[in-house]
């Protein structure tokens, strides 16, 4: 192989090689939250749509609508909720999520349960708006 050659392979290679990754902690983050829209979907099901600009990734939205169904819970009455499924979408800048979880006094079986008051304290404590 000659010189050019080893050096095309080389070339090639490299534009196959993954992209580095980014830390998103080096990113920048200047949310501005949009509102929370909550809808009771059947007895303890609640459906939450949250908007915001200035997420880094996905993780930051749906942290809002976690942000959202904790205060709920709490409102309620409840000490937890379970996070059933988030979907997520980006257009022009604009994130949005739309959550379903179901709250509950206890602590329900499941693995994405999550402990209202100390997820509402945690949102509060970062600044994340709630219902």
């Amino acid at each position: 192989m000659g010189h050019r050659s080893a050096l095309a392979a080389t070339l090639a290679l490299a534009a196959c090689a993954p992209p580095e990754p980014v830390d998103r902690e080096t990113l920048p983050f200047e949310p501005t939250y949009r509102g929370i829209e909550t809808r009771l979907l059947d007895g303890d099901l609640v459906q939450f749509g949250v908007a915001m600009d200035g997420a880094r990734d996905s993780l930051d939205v749906e942290r809002y609508a976690e942000c959202a169904a904790a205060q709920y819970a709490l409102i309620r009455g409840y000490r937890f909720a379970r996070h059933l499924r988030t979907n997520v979408t980006e257009e022009g800048g604009l994130w949005r999520a739309d959550a379903v979880y179901t709250i509950s006094p206890d602590l329900p079986r499941g693995l994405r349960t999550l402990d209202a008051q100390v997820v509402a304290a945690n949102c509060a404590q970062n600044g994340i708006p709630m219902v």
